[in-house]
């Protein structure tokens, strides 16, 4: 099945789906091996492993490239945090066309302005897009895919920037009315109270994506009582992964030693397992020639 497909059906699905954050090649293929259907190509993380700022300081095509080798290396669908779609909507058009080449399912857009700054980052004072310019935005994606399955996510950030549940629910209907393949919702509260709020008044007339960031503590079958059709785990791959890179650095250099940190990181067979060692080998002995057959023919 195609890629597209399947996170349109994540998105479409009777039940409550979930997705988890990815940032390169490898955390894209541990996150598969997890079990997860589908991966959420974070801006955030990705700008943090450049170790550049989630304000549109990585260029779109930087993360397309990231994206392009996660999407390389696992089997299951990438929806890319795409921010505002980095500027108006022939940038969007743009984005579409290209992340179509590469294999990328879906992306979500933002209505901020460009560039974009992260939303737990002083929230309340960051502009809005106007609702018809970002509404432009959509059609245009929409008019631009090619694959019918490719799904375009609306984000809106009513919540975030304080403007309230109206604006909010203002906002959605006019992005799904422009044709979004679902809305996401956003806030940084810490309870699940907005959003409850939001689905309350929603009557299903799209699917809805969340982010439980800020909210973690709600259990899970609140989202799945409230309807909410995707559940984004949007960061959790990079900041376990600076956790044990920390520790191991901070043990390493107060050590002068790999005594203490060799039994508790995985060993480098690991790291060649991961990248897909071994069919390499097995290229090699279909494609390369033996080392016999090249010399008798230097002989010859």
């Amino acid at each position: 099945m195609k890629k597209t497909t399947q996170l349109k059906q994540m998105l479409q699905s009777d039940q409550t789906e979930f997705i988890l954050e990815a940032h390169n090649g490898i955390s894209a293929k541990i996150v598969e091996e997890a079990g997860f259907k589908g991966i959420w190509g974070s801006g955030l993380a990705i700008s943090a492993a450049m170790g550049v700022r989630d304000n549109n300081e990585a260029s779109w095509t930087q993360v397309l490239e990231v994206v392009e080798f996660m999407s390389d290396i696992t089997s299951i669908p990438i929806l890319l945090d795409a921010d505002t779609g980095y500027g108006n909507f022939n940038n969007v058009r743009r984005l579409v066309k290209k992340l179509e080449q590469r294999g990328i399912a879906g992306a979500c857009i933002e209505d901020k302005l460009f560039p974009k700054t992260n939303s737990f980052i002083n929230g309340e004072s960051q502009p809005l897009a106007d609702v018809e310019e970002f509404v432009g935005k959509i059609k245009a994606a929409k008019d631009t895919q090619q694959d019918p399955d490719f799904c375009l996510v609306a984000r809106v950030e009513a919540f975030i920037a304080g403007w309230g549940l109206d604006e909010a629910l203002r906002r959605a209907h006019a992005y799904a009315e422009a044709g979004a393949d679902a809305v996401l919702i956003h806030s940084k509260i810490n309870t699940v109270d907005e959003i409850a709020a939001f689905m309350r008044e929603w009557d299903n007339a799209a699917p809805v994506v969340i982010v439980p960031t800020m909210y973690y503590n709600t259990p899970t079958s609140v989202f799945e009582e409230l309807g909410v059709s995707l559940v984004i785990w949007a960061n959790h791959m990079m900041r376990s992964a600076i956790t044990a890179m920390q520790q191991t650095a901070r043990q390493i250099f107060e050590d002068r030693s790999l005594v203490n940190v060799e039994g508790k990181v995985v060993p480098v067979k690991e790291i060649f397992r991961l990248q897909g060692a071994d069919e390499l080998k097995q290229a090699e002995k279909r494609y390369l020639p033996t080392r016999t057959s090249t010399a008798a023919a230097e002989q010859v």
